[in-house]
């Protein structure tokens, strides 16, 4: 994925869904991974402000200035560190008949605060049940 150069709340909903159109009827779990350590994922409404206020819920929280001690990269870069202890790099979905059964308004979102870093590997594995 290409995420840029500026914080992002970017939407994987589609994509997981054209991973699971090549099973179907499956049932399970859906398990999205990123393996990254400055990204994570949540279940959030997109489009509507809600991940607008994330990105700035995260920049309350974890301000980037010059308080952390992991310095390398852009200044307060070590803030995108500590991003996956509140955003986790993993999202397990239950999966009925071959689709997310995600609630209403709810997406699967790739939440990329590190701006020095545009490319970020999404795995996705289906594990049935």
């Amino acid at each position: 994925m290409r995420t840029g150069s500026t914080e992002v709340v970017y939407d994987l909903t589609e994509e997981c869904a054209r991973f699971l159109a090549g099973e179907p009827g499956a049932e399970g779990l859906l398990h999205v991974w990123v393996p990254h350590a400055t990204a994570g994922l949540a279940v959030l409404e997109t489009g509507a402000g809600s991940d607008e206020d994330l990105l700035s819920a995260l920049d309350r929280l974890l301000p980037r200035d010059d308080r952390w001690r992991h310095r390398h990269g852009t200044p307060g870069h070590g803030r995108d560190h500590v991003l996956p202890a509140l955003l986790p790099p993993y999202a397990t979905i239950p999966v009925i008949d071959g689709r997310l059964t995600l609630g209403t308004w709810q997406s699967v979102c790739l939440v990329d605060t590190n701006v020095d870093n545009p490319v970020r590997t999404v795995r996705l594995s289906l594990l049935r049940g």
